[in-house]
């Protein structure tokens, strides 16, 4: 591709590269000039325009675009998304549904350091989406690139982007309750809204006291493809109530505590044959936490282990929690 100021005769077929104003119309930039508008621009004076004209094997933007996009989504209906209609060299590829996406991170990299041109930004491997949420964009930054260039983007990063979509359908909720703890009602609508934006729904909750025999039994009873379970009092340790409860229950439990915070406190294990999640007290808020990463995975059949939660350190660091009894930061020197 050329780029830079040609004179009006030399401008035809050429895409225009800044938006200029000629007898009360704006031509935009990215448009082809044709006749129409070059007598136009004679007829205002100008003598030259800055133009991008293509070279042989050059692939205009939008087409190079829309063929990055198919080739790192070939089949959107089975990688659960929507490629939206290329614009000014940019297609977004959106969420079909809610789920988590998944990302070959190495593929993508290999994909950006093929042209400094063709480029594509994701949201961070395992985020969870809203419907049209927005997984990615692919961006072609010039008016176009080397065809050859396209073709080695593609042959980078084939089908490397997907999203999860839930597999499990319900979870049951037990509650474990202490003298003047805190009150139920409000963390339970928590949990139940995260539920339902991964569209599962709450079978069941369940209130016992905060011991380790009756939540036992109450797991014991827990139907649905998930058991969550909220205490009155926080979990402190692997032998504490709720972990000790799921193993008398037949459980077992893969890991006690994540380095994300707020969010600290969860532990994530197994009970008849499902996962189970212990979850921290923050859950409690709406808010974004360490729980809502584990619980979108699990929900989406992406199994989660002990050295997944491990890794979620780098970034874990979230959003203070204004209302926190302990605030993280201490006073600062005035």
């Amino acid at each position: 591709m050329k780029f830079g100021p040609v004179p009006l005769a030399e401008a035809a077929g050429a895409v225009l590269a800044h938006s200029v104003t000629v007898e009360g119309r704006k031509l935009k930039k990215g448009s082809v000039l044709g006749a129409g508008e070059l007598d136009a621009m004679t007829r205002a004076g100008m003598a030259e325009v800055i133009v991008a004209r293509l070279e042989p094997g050059d692939v205009a933007e939008d087409e190079a675009a829309a063929r990055l996009a198919r080739a790192l989504v070939p089949d959107p209906a089975e990688a659960g998304l929507v490629l939206a209609e290329p614009f000014t060299g940019r297609v977004n590829i959106l969420a079909a549904g809610p789920g988590v996406a998944v990302l070959d991170a190495a593929a993508l990299e290999a994909f950006n350091r093929v042209h400094p041109m063709i480029t594509i930004a994701t949201v961070p491997p395992f985020r969870q989406m809203a419907a049209r949420g927005m997984v990615a964009t692919v961006k072609v930054i010039s008016y176009a690139v080397p065809g050859e260039a396209v073709a080695r983007a593609c042959a980078a990063a084939p089908a490397a982007i997907r999203l999860a979509r839930p597999v499990l359908r319900a979870a049951s909720l037990v509650v474990t309750r202490i003298p003047g703890g805190p009150g139920d009602e409000k963390g339970i609508a928590a949990i139940e809204a995260r539920l339902e934006a991964l569209e599962m729904r709450l079978a069941a909750v369940e209130t016992v006291p905060h011991r380790a025999g009756p939540l036992a039994e109450a797991l014991a009873r827990a139907a649905g493809d998930l058991v969550l379970i909220l205490t009155g009092s926080a979990t402190s340790d692997i032998d504490d109530v709720a972990p000790s409860a799921v193993r008398a229950a037949g459980g077992r439990i893969e890991r006690f505590g994540m380095p994300v915070d707020p969010g600290n406190l969860l532990f994530l294990g197994e009970l008849a044959g499902r996962p189970a999640i212990g979850l921290p007290g923050c859950a409690r808020s709406p808010a974004l936490n360490g729980a809502d990463w584990v619980l979108s995975r699990v929900a989406c059949g992406i199994p989660v282990t002990s050295e997944d939660i491990a890794g979620m350190g780098v970034g874990g660091l979230l959003k203070e929690i204004p209302t926190r009894p302990q605030p993280r930061r201490g006073r600062e020197a005035g």
